[in-house]
């Protein structure tokens, strides 16, 4: 298998060393850019198969950035890394199209998984067929999840909604996000998104009212906690 080629934009040379280390020892390719205009720079001669991308730069700040992508029809899924913690902001990024928000001080072998679930997601070659919850297994192409001796079938929604959901595990998912990821629409009434999660809650928890797995994140949308069964 070819290594995915990942651009790392920061202004600070520190971050852009450590990201390379890690990257590099998870068997990535890492091009840096140390500006908005220098990444943009790389994206019209190189393919990239994911950004990670700082949102408080001079000159060009990760907002024109993700804002520029949007208008060129660039599909290169990003990863925003950012001091900024308000969930204000959280929101705002995720809206403007990227993948996953990420706070600093971070963790590098957290934000890696963060990538490879991505990655995974956005190249059908690395998908991952089967997945453990807790005692029982998702069956992706089965659509099934198997709890002992039974079988627990999901519709097209909810396992495309589960899959999401284990990809990304602690990853908060906005509801604007999950429609689009899930039904592939950009625009929708949240009721859909809200109805599904209890469908699923109630084939995936042992409490669907009291949930360990699927949770409901105040204001913002609903996450995945694989390790609370």
């Amino acid at each position: 298998m070819t290594s995915q080629n990942i651009l790392v934009v920061d202004n600070e040379e520190e971050i852009r060393d450590i990201l390379k280390l890690h990257l590099e020892n998870a068997g990535m390719q890492v091009v840096e850019a140390e500006s908005g205009q220098q990444a943009l720079s790389v994206l019209e001669r190189s393919s990239m198969d994911l950004i990670v991308l700082d949102l408080m730069m001079e000159h060009m700040d990760g907002w024109e950035v993700l804002n520029h992508l949007t208008q060129n029809g660039l599909k290169t899924p990003v990863i925003v890394l950012s001091a900024r913690q308000l969930e204000e902001d959280k929101i705002e990024t995720l809206g403007l199209g990227a993948d996953d928000y990420v706070t600093k001080p971070f963790s590098p072998g957290e934000l890696i998984a963060r990538i490879q679930a991505i990655l995974r997601r956005s190249n059908p070659a690395l998908r991952i067929k089967r997945f453990k919850l807790g005692e029982a297994v998702f069956d992706v192409e089965g659509s099934f999840i198997q709890k002992r001796e039974e079988k627990i079938y999901l519709s097209p929604i909810e396992g495309a909604l589960l899959e999401l959901f284990l990809q990304n595990p602690g990853k908060v998912f906005t509801h604007r996000e999950i429609l689009r990821q899930v039904w592939k629409l950009d625009h929708g009434d949240n009721n859909p998104v809200k109805v599904y999660v209890n469908y699923l809650r109630k084939k995936v928890e042992d409490n669907p009212s009291e949930p360990k797995y699927i949770q409901t994140v105040r204001g913002l949308g609903y996450r995945f906690m694989e390790g609370s069964s």
